[in-house]
């Protein structure tokens, strides 16, 4: 199938976009941001919180916004307000601003996500070639992870280079900037029919989004899958940033960096183990149908997966607690490992629960779940790591999920 579809200009645009886009110099930092401007990480868990609720409830007018106004300006409406929200993280430490810089980060990412794939599938709607869509934004999106991998080097050198973190944001701009000049070197084809916005239109959108949130009740088969993949998928977005200070930690402790300020031996270590945990991911993504393979049936697959990955969660903690920080570092790169396996596997098993007809309704639901665990379980556990420490903090809302696991196990 791959050797059928034509890598054009377009393509390669495609896949800029992608590579471009996961150039954010600050993620691989952005806990120990956060720490460096005073911020305890029940403020940072807040953070979190706005993030995901704003860009979830932004999510649902954004679609009628992009058939109005046109795809490629909502794009660049986008770009712009990422770039305005990496300002104000660098110009602003007062927790007020923070926030709003948040809302405006928020505001990227609900018209970012969306309407890429709509412009490439209007592209491949255009060419006929639809039958190849798998295919096509499978091959697109290897360019984002390799962007992933590539952006934990860059950021380890900038810090190498400047000695500050708080940089990263400015650095940050660079690759959006050329990324929006970039969307706006796509055709204007791609943007499809203008619509006229109607009120009415979008209280319809979100009153079917209500009722499909309210039906999933009643489907307890369903609701027990999309529990499962929802409180892992969000207790992982709320805990994978508390990586950065284990590394930290584990930073001073190599002794062949001794001679280079504590900064820069954060950043050498931090930049290779993510460049490594981006490699890993990217090739357990590929395997996770092997992985469900060795199983009589997905559900075993994904139940197991979920024991797995809150037992790498705990013992990552224990082990933190402990001061063992290499196996703590090996424990939490399992956890990326088996959060990037089950993806895959969730959307089998959530697909055979529900009818074709209803799957983006299904799969746009479970995306609703995750960000209500994500801005639930970000505060609390920054609560819990301001009261115990970093590694109590996580071995507690570790076992917090174990104890949820009766209740989500899909049978």
């Amino acid at each position: 199938m791959k050797m059928m579809i034509t890598k054009d200009s377009m393509f390669y645009r495609f896949s800029l976009y992608g590579f471009l886009k996961n150039l954010r110099f600050f993620d691989p930092f952005i806990l120990l941001i956060f720490r460096s401007y005073g911020l305890t990480y029940l403020q940072i868990g807040i953070l979190y919180s706005i993030r995901e609720v704003a860009a979830n409830i932004l999510e649902i007018p954004t679609g009628v916004v992009a058939d109005s106004f046109g795809r490629r300006r909502v794009m660049v409406a986008a770009f712009l307000f990422y770039i305005a929200s990496f300002l104000m993280f660098y110009f602003f430490e007062d927790m007020v601003f923070l926030s709003l810089a948040m809302v405006l980060f928020a505001f990227g990412e609900a018209f970012r996500s969306g309407t890429h794939k709509a412009l490439i599938l209007e592209y491949l709607n255009i060419k006929g070639i639809n039958d190849l869509k798998v295919a096509y934004y499978g091959l697109t999106r290897s360019a984002s992870q390799f962007g992933s991998a590539v952006n934990a080097l860059i950021a380890a050198g900038l810090v190498f280079y400047t000695g500050s973190y708080r940089v990263m944001f400015l650095a940050s701009i660079v690759p959006y900037f050329l990324d929006l000049l970039n969307v706006i070197s796509y055709p204007k084809i791609l943007d499809g029919k203008y619509q006229r916005i109607r009120k009415a239109e979008v209280w319809n959108r979100i009153n079917t989004t209500l009722g499909e949130f309210r039906q999933i009740f009643y489907d307890k088969s369903f609701l027990r899958a999309l529990l499962n993949s929802s409180s892992f998928a969000g207790v992982f977005k709320s805990a994978k940033d508390y990586l950065q200070p284990i590394l930290a930690a584990l930073a001073l402790s190599v002794a062949l960096l001794n001679n280079l300020e504590d900064t820069r031996r954060e950043a050498v270590i931090i930049g290779l183990v993510y460049f490594g945990i981006y490699i890993l991911t990217s090739l357990a993504s590929r395997r996770a149908y092997q992985f469900s393979e060795r199983f009589s049936s997905l559900s075993k697959a994904v139940n197991i997966s979920y024991i797995f990955g809150i037992g790498f969660l705990i013992l990552s903690g224990v082990m933190t607690q402990l001061q063992i920080i290499l196996v703590a570092v090996i424990c939490f790169i399992g956890l990326f490992l088996i959060n990037n396996i089950r993806r895959p596997i969730n959307v089998g098993i959530i697909s055979d629960q529900i009818s074709s007809q209803v799957m983006a309704s299904g799969l746009s639901t479970e995306a609703q779940f995750t960000t209500l665990f994500s801005a639930l379980f970000a505060p609390l556990l920054g609560l819990l790591v301001d009261s115990f420490g970093v590694g109590s903090g996580i071995a507690i809302i570790g076992l917090i999920m174990l104890v949820l696991y009766p209740i989500v196990r899909v049978k």
